[in-house]
């Protein structure tokens, strides 16, 4: 899996945005400075977090950019989601089809069952990691990640899926 750089710098930028919340709006060339952005494309990235409901603006002198809600209230997910759409989206098969227009597997397909497994344990962790865990940095979020990485479903006994084989 590979996050855009867009997802990246974006969630950077998002989190310097949550750690100055108390303080007065955080301005585009204080967040530039901090993750080692220009500030063109930090400008750009926040311009894509407003639009997408998770910053506000502030204008004049004293201006800046805030969390539209408490960073505790915003996910990974969410952000993401905002920043460049689903890690893992319906179409993903669509963009594999080998030499055809088609793939060759699109009525059953194994690979396809693995990833949409993989898509929904990620969203699973990234929903339960906040912005303001992010903020508090690796420790908070080492326990956060301790529950939520567990599969989130276990095909029932009696399913279509194949047993697996102990060896």
């Amino acid at each position: 899996m590979k996050l855009s750089a867009q997802e990246e710098y974006g969630l950077r930028c998002l989190v310097q945005v949550a750690i100055a919340a108390d303080a007065e709006p955080v301005q585009i060339t204080e967040v530039a400075e901090r993750e080692g952005l220009s500030p063109e494309y930090a400008a750009k990235l926040l311009r894509v977090l407003r639009k997408g409901g998770l910053v506000t603006s502030v204008r004049g002198a004293g201006g800046g950019y805030r969390l539209a809600r408490p960073a505790a209230e915003i996910t990974v997910s969410e952000a993401i989601e905002v920043l460049d759409g689903h890690l893992f989206n319906d179409g993903f098969c669509d963009n594999h089809t080998g030499r055809g227009a088609v793939c060759v597997h699109s009525s059953a397909c194994s690979i396809r069952g693995l990833w949409k497994w993989i898509g929904l344990a990620l969203e699973r962790v990234l929903e339960q990691i906040t912005i303001a865990d992010l903020a508090h940095g690796e420790v908070a979020i080492a326990a956060q990640l301790r529950d939520a990485a567990r599969p989130p479903f276990r095909a029932p006994a009696d399913s279509a899926e194949p047993a697996r084989s102990s060896r």
